[in-house]
C-alpha cells in the first residue's frame, strides 16, 4: 500500500460551499458597494433612499437561491 495517497475530495461539499461564498460576495457586493457607490456619486440621502432597493434586490436574490436549494433537495430525496 501507498501511504502518499490522498483521502478522497467530497466535489459536492466543496460545490455547495462555493456556491455559498459566492451568494455571499454577491449580495454584499450589491449593498454595500452599490450604496456605497449611490452614496459616493450621489449623497447620503440618496443612498438611504435607495436601499430598500438594494436590500429588495438581495432579498430577490436570496430567494431564488433558497428556491433553487429547495427543489435540488426535493429532487435528491425522490
Amino acid at each position: 500500500m501507498n501511504s502518499d495517497r490522498q483521502p478522497a475530495t467530497d466535489m459536492r461539499r466543496l460545490h455547495k460551499q462555493n456556491e455559498r461564498r459566492i451568494l455571499v460576495i454577491t449580495l454584499v457586493t450589491l449593498t454595500v458597494v452599490g450604496g456605497g457607490l449611490i452614496g459616493l456619486f450621489f449623497g447620503p440621502i440618496e443612498m438611504l433612499a435607495a436601499l430598500p432597493c438594494l436590500l429588495g434586490g438581495a432579498g430577490a436574490i436570496l430567494g431564488l437561491w433558497l428556491l433553487l436549494v429547495w427543489v435540488e433537495h426535493w429532487l435528491e430525496k425522490r
